[in-house]
């Protein structure tokens, strides 16, 4: 579970104003910060196949919004993705 306080700095870092918190590039990012604290879990708990469907959701909600992002604004998507380091 990420805190309000490990949220608050990821939120900053990707808003376009000042009240943004929901925006495309706001949810990637927290979705991508969900993810990777995750995958510490699943190195420790191997059988945990509950959390891993959880998981899995996770990432196709992120794919789908990363698809929403590279159709509506190219420019966007390849700085989001070059920020969060999620394509090689």
């Amino acid at each position: 579970m990420i805190t309000t306080t490990e949220r608050a700095p990821v939120i900053a870092a990707h808003r376009k104003h000042n009240k943004d918190c929901g925006s495309t590039e706001v949810q990637i990012a927290l979705l991508t910060q969900r993810i990777n604290s995750l995958q510490d879990h699943f190195k420790a708990h191997t059988k945990d196949h509950a959390g891993r469907r959880g998981l899995l959701l996770m990432v196709s909600k992120r794919n789908s919004l990363l698809r929403y992002l590279a159709e509506t604004r190219r420019a966007d998507y390849a700085s989001l993705i070059k920020k969060l380091g999620l394509r090689k």
